[in-house]
């Protein structure tokens, strides 16, 4: 869904930094070959995660949801040094796809590629995160929050995903349109849940950045 006419979108994308030649490439073949490339991050809204990051300076980064790691190698742009990135994604049939750019960046060795379901990971993983970047199945995003929040460091900044939902958070709710429903219960929660606070921009479906306090 366009939020704004395709012309200004256009003119948005020429007027922020250029895509790296390696992501444009990354950008190219998800288009190519993988199912719903619509998913990808994109040139305009990959360089506002990567601003963000850069700005962040996270040690410690968590992306929950791979696809093809676009948004990976954008957040990891503003990774420290001697950081790490952990993503988790529940699709096999893309992990080589997504293994072979990270090996040609230069995160490589920084970055930790994790197959399953999120919710059985997580817990697993034992550190405190800078940065979170939540884009995979809607409906546990409500899941996913609470399970992260006690993990952040205090300022940190959990990113939210295609929390406009094509605008189906404005229109009348089908009942049976849970991921719509869900959506609006945690745009709801973002913005009451004393632990953060939060605000949502209206990029591309939506991101939301919350800061926990």
């Amino acid at each position: 869904m366009h939020f704004i006419s395709e012309e200004l979108e256009h003119y948005v994308e020429q007027h922020s930094e250029n895509e790296p030649k390696l992501l444009a490439q990354l950008n190219k073949e998800t288009h190519q070959k993988i199912l719903q490339p619509r998913m990808l991050s994109g040139h305009f809204q990959g360089r506002v995660l990567s601003m963000l990051s850069k700005i962040i300076n996270p040690k410690n980064i968590l992306e929950i949801g791979t696809y093809t790691g676009y948004a990976t190698l954008c957040l990891a742009e503003g990774m420290q040094k001697d950081g790490t990135l952990d993503t988790i994604d529940i699709k096999e049939e893309l992990v080589d796809f997504q293994q072979k750019y990270f090996d040609a960046s230069p995160w490589k060795d920084q970055i930790t590629s994790h197959l399953g379901n999120a919710l059985d990971i997580i817990p697993t993983l034992n550190k405190k995160f800078d940065l979170v970047f939540i884009d995979a199945d809607k409906d546990n995003y409500i899941n996913y929050f609470h399970m992260i929040v006690p993990m952040m460091n205090q300022g940190g900044i959990i990113l939210s995903d295609n929390v406009l939902w094509s605008g189906k958070v404005v229109e009348e709710l089908d009942p049976r349109d849970i991921s719509t429903k869900v959506l609006v219960e945690y745009n709801r929660l973002l913005k009451d849940d004393p632990r953060v606070e939060t605000v949502l921009l209206p990029i591309r479906d939506g991101l939301t950045v919350s800061r926990v306090l």
